[in-house]
């Protein structure tokens, strides 16, 4: 059972741990800050954190003492576009897509010691095989036609958002971009092919609609028991694939509502997801004002809405896309929200417990 909580917010990144009590905020770092994504790793216990200093841009720091200290990393850099490279343009806003780090979107571990992958906007994805001392763009993926398709979502540039390492060939890797749909390399990020069958982008035009590399898929999520079960949140959807992401079947099931931002899977059960509904694209708040977490445990063939211990009566949070995590046992669940509230779960999410009320908007939610 996980005793450590870790949170990248608005202002700073705010650690709280498991105690007697249960859970109680244990320490602030980087304070005023914003944090938009972070990374305990489990293999030597480093503590890492992605900083936006707004007109100074973005800092990466360590912690090898769970953040009592920390020591500033090398930032995932762009080289200089080749003069004879056309511009890679943006289809929403028609401008030439930037070939510098605008906002580190997701961190994960890879399956080597010292291994990370970095998702970013403007859409880089960054290796790392020495703890982030540095890091290579993957040329491979920046460099793919397919990225022409590649636009903002809610953000203003595409951005790499999911990053699943395959526990069982580490040389499988997926990723999610919004809006770029999902792509997958077999041999470490030296080719990559964009995969999608099926999945279903309704705010295109008929004839576009289930073009792979057009989607705008919010989060993907695998089970460490069965890489190949993927459960993503759509920007107007759920879907749901057996077979490693090549096909995928649209949840019309979904009570309260398909939208949303968040979504993890059981890592030992992959019949079993959570995800934290909102009313649509339009209106991004809690369904009738009413906050819940929805569930399935049958693969999306039923959906429970869990609502004990949420506020019902005028709650107008909305979870984005990495505040919703779950320990390794399958048991502890945590989300925070952008009006700054977390709640945490002992029991798959049947109760649930505010930590706090009062913190800044939550950006990023993990487990250490």
């Amino acid at each position: 059972m996980s005793t450590k909580l870790y949170l990248g917010t608005r202002k700073g990144l705010i650690q709280a741990e498991r105690g007697p009590k249960g859970w109680e905020i244990s320490r602030v770092s980087f304070l005023g800050v914003p944090v938009p994504m972070l990374l305990p790793d489990a293999r030597d216990g480093t503590l890492y954190a992605a900083l936006d200093h707004g007109h100074f841009g973005t800092k990466f720091q360590a912690s090898r003492d769970d953040g009592a200290t920390w020591e500033e990393r090398a930032c995932p850099t762009y080289p200089p576009k080749p003069e004879e490279v056309a511009d890679v343009i943006n289809p929403a806003s028609q401008e030439a897509v930037p070939w510098d780090l605008k906002k580190i979107w997701a961190l994960e571990a890879g399956a080597a010691e010292g291994e990370l992958w970095c998702g970013t906007l403007p859409g880089g994805l960054f290796h790392s095989k020495d703890h982030g001392v540095s890091w290579r763009l993957v040329e491979s993926l920046w460099n793919d036609p397919g990225r022409a398709k590649w636009m903002g979502g809610g953000a203003e540039w595409p951005g790499i958002h999911s990053i699943l390492v395959d526990p069982r060939d580490r040389r499988r890797v997926l990723i999610a971009v919004s809006c770029g749909g999902v792509w997958e390399t077999r041999d470490n990020g030296e080719t990559w092919r964009i995969i999608g069958d099926g999945v279903r982008a309704e705010y295109l035009p008929p004839e576009l609609a289930y073009d792979p590399g057009s989607q705008d898929p919010h989060r993907i999520a695998w089970s460490a028991a069965d890489p190949d079960t993927i459960w993503m949140q759509h920007h107007n959807g759920i879907f749901h694939s057996t077979d490693g992401g090549l096909k995928w079947r649209e949840i019309d099931n979904a009570n309260p509502s398909s939208f949303g931002f968040a979504v993890v899977m059981h890592p030992q059960d992959p019949q079993t997801a959570w995800f934290v509904p909102g009313v649509k694209d339009e209106i991004r708040v809690a369904c009738d004002g009413a906050l819940c977490v929805m569930r399935t445990r049958d693969g999306g063939k039923t959906f429970e809405a869990l609502r004990e211990g949420l506020p019902q009566h005028h709650a107008y949070h909305l979870v984005y896309r990495h505040c919703l995590d779950i320990t390794g046992d399958g048991k502890t669940l945590a989300f925070g929200s952008t009006t700054g509230s977390v709640w945490t779960s002992d029991n798959g999410g049947d109760s649930w417990d505010r930590l706090s009320p009062d913190l800044p908007p939550v950006y990023c939610v993990r487990f250490g």
